[in-house]
């Protein structure tokens, strides 16, 4: 059996995926990015309607890790009682295309495996 030489462009290419796995892991992030996306923005409790199943907690330690990766704005809205507003950065916006591919995937799948 011959083993083949590890092209370095795959690898960067391998790499670069492992990469993407790293800031969008989890159960939550794509479905969050997802609801921004769909509504340009949204307040925090937008987004825990939105995403089924995710609790205060965790949507918030969520929307922390994607602020510091530079895929979401944070903006606190000088309101009574104060609002806090989230948006897709010019980064974040980067993803739009991906996010709508996946959307059109699932209907897809969906009528692949239930047939509706």
């Amino acid at each position: 059996m011959e083993c083949k030489k590890v092209d370095s462009n795959q690898k960067t290419k391998m790499r670069a995926v492992q990469d993407s796995m790293d800031v969008l892991n989890g159960k939550w992030k794509i479905a969050i990015i997802s609801s921004i996306c769909f509504y340009n923005k949204r307040r925090f409790s937008d987004i825990l309607n939105d995403v089924e199943g995710i609790s205060n907690k965790m949507l918030s330690k969520e929307l922390k890790e994607l602020e510091l990766n530079k895929l979401v704005k944070r903006t606190v809205l000088d309101t009574q009682p104060i609002t806090v507003q989230y948006e897709l950065t010019k980064h974040g916006l980067s993803l739009k295309t991906i996010i709508n591919e996946l959307t059109d995937w699932g209907i897809r799948h969906r009528k692949v495996i239930i047939g509706k």
